[in-house]
């Protein structure tokens, strides 16, 4: 494991040309199994199964969940059994992300769609019970108050005096985290990979007050960096991540981190960022 993460300064004449400092934290780095926000969500969350006397993790997401991936490759590291509980019906051969979860252990379910949704209410949960006995449940996309807690030490880490941290917002706990961890004066700024993802924002505040009994204020989402909504892409997307690569030698992730970057550049172009202002923006992964 590779913490603290990367910190690199991105060399680019647009970034000169308005003066402004953009730095990535290159979380993705942390862990080619665990990478990025999936570890920090795991991290406290690891260590509370452990203290509990559980030997199983179960967790939920769909098929091609990294959260799932790395909850299985977690397992395999630390010892515990794990128990992926996957959105709608098994598809074989299995895609790369069950594979590879398969491959470190783990034992896939199937909950059909209206179920699924119903994930969280006690007869669904005591009906998992029943099938694989004790464990230790994650929630989908491994975002609870434990899970913050992992993200709320990314900022100290950054030993470059900043205003800004970038991330990308699917939950929008990564975020909720990473603004809690802040120094006064900086601020936190996530962008939504998901189409009409207005509501993160009273998620994030929910997230907050759970974990920390009050809400920070120091953040703040955009939503109009989605293009087109979640796992969907446009040719000025993959533009964007093949000059990225020419530029950088960096590939990545159009999914999530694609998105946060672009719009990141796009306040850049557009002065939103101001001369002299310094951002950080974390590569999750």
């Amino acid at each position: 494991m590779q913490v603290p993460s990367p910190l690199t300064e991105l060399r680019d004449e647009r970034l000169r040309a308005r003066d402004v400092r953009l730095y990535l934290k290159r979380d993705d780095l942390i862990s080619p199994d665990i990478p990025g926000n999936k570890w920090r969500k795991l991290k406290y969350n690891l260590i509370a199964a452990r203290e509990q006397g559980h030997h199983t993790l179960l967790t939920f997401g769909g098929a091609y969940s990294n959260h799932i991936r790395a909850t299985a490759a977690a397992g395999a590291r630390y010892g515990f059994d794990t128990i992926g509980v996957v959105r709608g019906e098994e598809h074989l051969p299995l895609n790369d992300s069950l594979t590879r979860a398969v491959k470190h252990g783990m034992r896939l379910a199937y909950l059909d769609r209206t179920t699924y949704r119903r994930k969280t209410e006690p007869d669904v949960l005591a009906a998992l019970a029943d099938e694989f006995g004790d464990f230790y449940l994650l929630p989908e996309g491994g975002t609870n108050a434990l899970a913050l807690q992992g993200c709320q030490e990314l900022p100290a880490e950054i030993a470059p005096d900043f205003d800004v941290l970038c991330c990308a917002c699917g939950t929008g706990g990564t975020l909720a985290g990473l603004a809690a961890g802040l120094r006064p004066g900086q601020r936190a700024l996530g962008f939504s990979a998901l189409k009409g993802g207005e509501f993160l924002a009273g998620d994030v505040r929910r997230l907050q007050i759970d974990a920390f009994g009050a809400e920070t204020g120091n953040w703040a989402i955009d939503v109009e960096s989605h293009f087109g909504g979640y796992a969907k892409r446009t040719p000025a997307l993959d533009e964007f991540v093949a000059d990225f690569r020419q530029r950088h030698d960096v590939t990545l992730d159009w999914v999530y981190v694609a998105k946060m970057l672009h719009g990141v550049f796009d306040r850049v172009r557009t002065g939103v960022f101001p001369a002299g202002t310094a951002v950080v923006a974390v590569v999750t992964g």
